[in-house]
């Protein structure tokens, strides 16, 4: 399922504390807010051309992806050799590690018990858009 955001989106922005947190969390009564802090304007760079995604599955486990985060993509980069990619494979969405060398194009998993995806000449791979950030929940 893709989740587009909204153009009219309301603006949630919380209160941003100035400490950082090393295994607590400073008092409120204390005046240590920096100012406030909106995740949409944090984690979105180019707004037209960033999308979210939801993953099912595990093969991007040793990259901390995992079954059921938020991905957020941005369609205006432009993918290099490491970035975390969604891309199409065979006519289905994926989401993998691009490699990109010389003479060589894979889609890599951060998880040993899948194979890489290796391209061959004539095959074609789209990349929708490279991966910024994503969402997890702890449950």
């Amino acid at each position: 399922m893709i989740l587009a955001p909204s153009p009219a989106a309301p603006r949630l922005a919380r209160p941003l504390f100035l400490s950082r947190v090393p295994a607590g969390f400073p008092s409120p009564a204390e005046d240590y807010v920096e100012g406030s802090l909106d995740l949409n304007e944090h984690l979105i760079q180019h707004k037209e051309a960033t999308f979210f995604v939801r993953v099912r599955g595990d093969s991007m486990a040793g990259a901390g992806i995992r079954n059921g985060d938020i991905l957020v993509v941005d369609r205006a980069r432009e993918a290099g050799d490491g970035d975390i990619v969604i891309a199409v494979v065979d006519g289905e969405l994926t989401v993998k590690r691009l490699y990109r060398r010389v003479g060589h194009l894979r889609l890599l998993p951060e998880n040993p018990c899948y194979h890489p995806i290796e391209f061959k000449d004539g095959q074609e791979l789209v990349v929708w858009g490279v991966v910024t950030s994503f969402i997890h929940r702890f449950e």
